[in-house]
C-alpha cells in the first residue's frame, strides 16, 4: 500500500510514517516546516517542503497512492483566538487544497485528523455523536475541514474518515513553541530551572495520550474495510488530570521544587475536556498501552538528550488585543 501523510516532519505524522515503513509500506510525505523537523523523518520515505494548500503539487506527490492521512495544521488552539487568519489557512484551506488533488488523483481513502475543540464546551467526556460547538477559531476551522472532508468526499467517491486525536504526548514533539504542548513546554521550563507558567487557577482537566497509542487506531482507520463516514475519538479516557496534577507530577519526575507561576485565564479556553474511548475501543480495538507517568518520563528522557532550547515566538499575532496573554506579548515564557 502507498500513504500519503501531511504534516510527515511533525510529532504525529513522523510517528506514523515510521510505523508505515516498518510494516514494508510506502510512504510519501509533506511538511512546509512551520513546526516541522527534517530531524523527526524516518528513513525511506518520499519527502517533499510542501504546502498543502498547492493543489498542483499534491496532485504530483499523490500520483498511485492509496490512502492520505492529513496530519498538518498549525495545531495552536490559544493563539488562533488572536491569530485566526494564519489558522483558517493551514487548518482550513490547507485541507481543501489537499482534497481537491486527492480527488483529483482517484484516492482510495482520505484519513482526516481533527480536533477535540470541534465539541467545545459540551458536556465531558465528548462522544461523537454529540453536537460540535466549537468556541474558538482552531475549533471552527478544524470542524469545518470535516464538514468538507464528508462534502468533497461523497461528491466524488471516496472514502473518508475522522479522527479525533486530543492532547498527545511524546518523543519529538516541538517543546520549544511557546503557544502549544503545555507539557513540552512546561518540561523544557523545569529543566532550565524555571518554574511552569499556569493560566488561571490550573483546575482544567485533560486526559493525555501517548502517541504510539494514537498511531495504532490510525492505522486501522486506514486499512480496516467498512469504516468510511464514521468519526472516532482516538486518546484514553483514563487518568484525567489536571494541569496542577501534571505540574506535579513533572515535578515528582524532575525531582524539582515546584512553585508555579500562575498568570490569567486565556480567553476561551474549555475548563473540562476529556472524550469518550468507548467507539474506538468497540470498533478499533482501542486500548491504552503507555501510562500518563511512563509517557511524560519518555518525553523527560528525550528532551533532555536532546537538550532544552529557548523558546521561539514563530507565528504572529494578528489582534494586538488587551487580551492577549502577557506571556505572548511580553514573550515570558
Amino acid at each position: 500500500m502507498k500513504v500519503f501523510i501531511s504534516g510527515v516532519a511533525g510529532f504525529l505524522g513522523s510517528h506514523l510514517a515510521e510505523s508505515f515503513t516498518k510494516n514494508g509500506h510506502g510512504v510519501v510525505g509533506c511538511d512546509n516546516m512551520i513546526g516541522g523537523d527534517l530531524q523527526n523523518l524516518p528513513e525511506g520515505i518520499q519527502f517533499e517542503e510542501a504546502d498543502c494548500g498547492d493543489v498542483e503539487k499534491m496532485k504530483r506527490l499523490l500520483v498511485d497512492v492509496d490512502v492520505i492521512y492529513h496530519c498538518g495544521a498549525i495545531a495552536t488552539e490559544g493563539l488562533s483566538v488572536f491569530s485566526p487568519a494564519i489558522i483558517a489557512k493551514h487548518v482550513f484551506g490547507n485541507t481543501a487544497g489537499l482534497l481537491a488533488a486527492a480527488a483529483s488523483r482517484n484516492v482510495r481513502r482520505f484519513v482526516y485528523c481533527s480536533s477535540m475543540a470541534r465539541y467545545g464546551k459540551g458536556a465531558p467526556p465528548f462522544r461523537e455523536d454529540q453536537a460540535a460547538a466549537p468556541v474558538d477559531p482552531y475549533g471552527i476551522a478544524k470542524y469545518a475541514g470535516e464538514l468538507l472532508v464528508k462534502n468533497v468526499s461523497e461528491t466524488h467517491g471516496m472514502e473518508f474518515l475522522i479522527a479525533v486525536p486530543h492532547n498527545i504526548i511524546g518523543p519529538r514533539q516541538k517543546y520549544d513553541d511557546p503557544f502549544r504542548n503545555v507539557a513540552s513546554i512546561m518540561i523544557n521550563r523545569m529543566l532550565q530551572g524555571k518554574q511552569p507558567i499556569i493560566y488561571g487557577d490550573g483546575e482544567q482537566r485533560r486526559c493525555f495520550s501517548f502517541v504510539q497509542d494514537c498511531v495504532d487506531p490510525l492505522i486501522k482507520m486506514g486499512t480496516l474495510p467498512d469504516l468510511s463516514g464514521q468519526v472516532i475519538n482516538i486518546g484514553p479516557d483514563e487518568e484525567a488530570a489536571t494541569i496542577n496534577e501534571l505540574a506535579r507530577i513533572l515535578a515528582e519526575l524532575l525531582s524539582f521544587d515546584l512553585d508555579p507561576i500562575y498568570v490569567a485565564d486565556r480567553p476561551l479556553e474549555v475548563k473540562h475536556a476529556v472524550c469518550s474511548a468507548d467507539k474506538a475501543r468497540q470498533i478499533l480495538g482501542y486500548r491504552t498501552s503507555v501510562t500518563l507517568r511512563e509517557g511524560l518520563l519518555s518525553m523527560v528522557s528525550w528532551i533532555r538528550q536532546n537538550g532544552v532550547k529557548p523558546f521561539h515566538y514563530h507565528l504572529p499575532i494578528e489582534i494586538d488585543s488587551p487580551l492577549v496573554p502577557s506571556t505572548w506579548r511580553d514573550r515570558l515564557i
